[in-house]
């Protein structure tokens, strides 16, 4: 017997949708359905979650490819946009069919849930443009790995990859959903290397969104480049017509790192040291030189005694564009927390800081030059995870994420 999405979701009888359906559980679904009914396109010029509206939740997966030739490569691509296409419009990859003696074709955690704004981002990592498949001639030109910066601790487990794949959505479910399809349908040509889920956004990615506070307790992404500002998009993120590289212009490039913060160390300092850290008071938002929370910084501030008002190693004097030449990124980070360190018995809990930009050397590795060997926040995070990935400009109808590699 075929199950459909909507017998799934409304079928009556003894599944426990069908004896809620009458009272509170009733009411839920029909409110969670009008709340995450909002699709956002798979196809169109440029990719979905870089400058889309941020969402509450991120799956992020990097994969090791494991196919033989190039043409296996495309291949996986395309099948992987096909999905990804089904599952931002919020439909299944499948129907169940009992009467076949083969597993599901969808994973299936997903059937009932509306599509929640899921967005699918696939990004190609430095290795993915080794000898394995002729691709070396074809690599974006700003496409390296990163360097090593001072206080980084890198678990090799959590960090590169050929590919990875970003899934956001309003739902932590549809967006796990989305990668565990993906994964399944990879399988034997790729391979999970490492994950990570985040909830709680970090960053304010457009002009209609409140700013929100990180596992710190502070207000995270206030100045924070915004999406729909096209002519920031196309000066700071989007690869223009420099890139050597036809086939890439209009794709960007993603950073990703996994900052551990030492929350019970932080959570014991005071509340003056915080702010001093920050650069900014932290229940308001509004920087210690005054106003409100979107004032604009003022980096000449003095105090009764003549030192700055935002010290010389506050983290927004040092990471704001105004300290850095003017540069900016595009920040869409996310809150994590992993359990339990084993050794220390503290939290492994933090943020997972994913920015994307146009230059990646201009844009994120100036920055954190800078911040590592200055920044006050070092005494409370590490970073334990990295990967940087180019990402292809959007997909066409009838054709795949990265085609024009091929």
């Amino acid at each position: 017997m075929k199950v459909t999405r909507r017998g799934f979701v409304l079928g009556a009888g003894g599944g426990a949708i069908g004896l809620a359906a009458g009272g509170v559980g009733g009411f839920l679904l029909d409110h969670e359905v009008a709340q995450g009914a909002t699709s956002e396109p798979f196809y169109g010029e440029n990719q979905g979650g870089i400058a889309t509206t941020a969402q509450d939740r991120i799956v992020f997966g990097s994969f090791d490819v494991s196919v033989g030739t190039k043409g296996e490569l495309a291949g996986l691509l395309r099948d992987w946009s096909a999905a990804a296409a089904l599952m931002t419009k919020g439909q299944p990859l499948g129907e169940p069919d009992d009467a076949l003696p083969v597993p599901p074709v969808d994973t299936g955690e997903a059937y009932g849930l509306p599509p929640s704004r899921l967005t699918v981002t696939f990004g190609f990592g430095p290795a993915l443009f080794d000898d394995r498949y002729g691709l070396a001639a074809r690599k974006p030109s700003g496409l390296v790995e990163l360097p090593h910066f001072p206080g980084d601790e890198l678990d090799p487990s959590r960090t590169g990859g050929d590919i990875c794949i970003q899934a956001c959505a309003d739902d932590p479910v549809v967006a796990f959903h989305a990668v565990r399809n993906l994964a399944r349908i990879g399988r034997g040509r790729a391979s999970l290397r490492w994950t990570q889920l985040g909830f709680g956004r970090t960053s304010v990615t457009s002009s209609g969104q409140t700013t929100l506070r990180n596992l710190q307790g502070f207000k995270d992404g206030t100045n924070n480049l915004r999406g729909d500002d096209a002519d920031q998009m196309n000066e700071f993120v989007w690869v223009g017509n420099e890139e050597p590289q036809t086939w890439f212009r209009g794709g960007t490039y993603l950073v990703a790192r996994r900052i551990r913060m030492y929350i019970e160390t932080w959570d014991r300092s005071a509340l003056g040291d915080q702010q001093q850290t920050i650069g900014r008071y932290k229940l308001s938002g509004a920087p210690l030189s005054g106003g409100v929370e979107h004032t604009a910084v003022d980096l000449k501030a003095t105090a009764a005694d003549g030192l700055p008002v935002i010290p010389t190693n506050a983290h927004i004097r040092l990471a704001g564009p105004d300290a850095n030449g003017g540069r900016r990124i595009l920040r869409r980070g996310y809150s994590y927390t992993d359990g339990i360190d084993p050794i220390t018995g503290e939290l492994d809990a933090g943020l997972f800081f994913v920015a994307f930009q146009r230059d990646v050397h201009e844009g994120f590795v100036q920055l954190q030059r800078r911040l590592s060997t200055k920044d006050a926040l070092n005494e409370y995070i590490v970073h334990t995870g990295s990967g940087v990935f180019a990402v292809p400009p959007g997909a066409q109808h009838n054709s795949f994420v990265g085609a024009g590699l091929f």
